[in-house]
């Protein structure tokens, strides 16, 4: 539990620095790129995690997968030190209060969308081999969640290449995928029919991959020279959906799994519509 607690700190931390760092390497008509290529590596982390550590685990010990990746971080580090370009960081006098960054125009309602829609899509994942098991599916998770990775690696690549001119258009996208993919499984559970998961976790993966990408990139214009600082709240938003999904776990014990799809899309409704009314700051119709 204290490894666990120490690597929270260290990922909340690294989120926060990645898209600043990426954006400030390059030109300014290239950020939302260069943001689209770490946030990448999540999502093909997603994608292998599952299948490859067991794989690994199954055939050598679980020991033998941690020790791997202790040897790749370590060369990371060193491929880090040797060839990342340094970047100055901020005079503390130039700093903005936290409250102040609040108060820019289009942050909070980038914030609340983040809260909305990473919490709207862990009540999904995280309690989705519970979501599978009224289908018949309890042991296709696996599967179901390679679908998504890969599908969410597409996701992350058309992001890429599209954000500079489509954000909006994009992270309103994002937010119906997930709607439509949260509706289909609420149609699925009802209905007891397992055909339309793999559809669906498609879907949610061409929502979802590249919306860290999307929200990063939104609060970063929206908060201009404060675009570090807004960054770090954005980090706090998402690991407090993350972290917040923990009430799924009542839902699932008192009205059973029937009731999670319902409120990750009543979340998601909230995020859409916020996106949508935030025109003029937040998610412009023009950048």
């Amino acid at each position: 539990m204290a490894a666990r607690f120490a690597a929270g700190l260290v990922a909340g931390l690294l989120w926060a620095l990645l898209a600043g760092y990426a954006r400030s390497i390059v030109a300014p008509e290239q950020r939302g790129r260069a943001m689209a290529v770490p946030m990448s590596g999540s999502t093909v982390a997603l994608s292998v995690r599952v299948p490859a550590g067991t794989l690994l685990a199954g055939a050598a010990g679980w020991r033998v997968a941690f020790g791997l990746m202790n040897v790749i971080a370590l060369a990371l580090v060193g491929w880090i030190a040797v060839s990342a370009p340094a970047v100055p960081g901020r005079d503390e006098h130039d700093r903005l209060p936290l409250r102040k960054v609040l108060r820019i125009p289009g942050v909070a309602a980038v914030l609340g969308v983040t809260a909305a829609f990473v919490l709207a899509r862990n009540l999904l994942y995280t309690y989705v081999a519970a979501l599978l098991e009224p289908l018949n599916l309890a042991g296709r998770t696996d599967t179901v969640l390679l679908v998504l990775g890969l599908s969410s690696l597409v996701s992350v690549l058309g992001t890429g290449a599209l954000i500079d001119r489509h954000l909006r258009t994009l992270t309103l996208a994002a937010c119906g995928l997930l709607s439509f993919a949260s509706t289909v499984l609420a149609a699925a559970l009802l209905t007891s029919a397992s055909w339309p998961l793999y559809g669906a976790a498609t879907v949610w993966g061409f929502g979802f991959g590249g919306a860290a990408t999307l929200l990063q990139t939104a609060v970063a214009d929206a908060a201009g020279t404060a675009a570090d600082l807004a960054q770090s709240l954005l980090a706090t938003c998402w690991n407090l959906g993350i972290a917040a999904a923990f009430a799924g776990g009542p839902l699932l014990d008192h009205t059973g799994p029937r009731s999670l799809p319902w409120s990750a899309l009543t979340l998601l409704t909230l995020a859409l519509a916020v996106t949508a009314t935030a025109r003029h700051h937040g998610f412009p119709t023009r950048r």
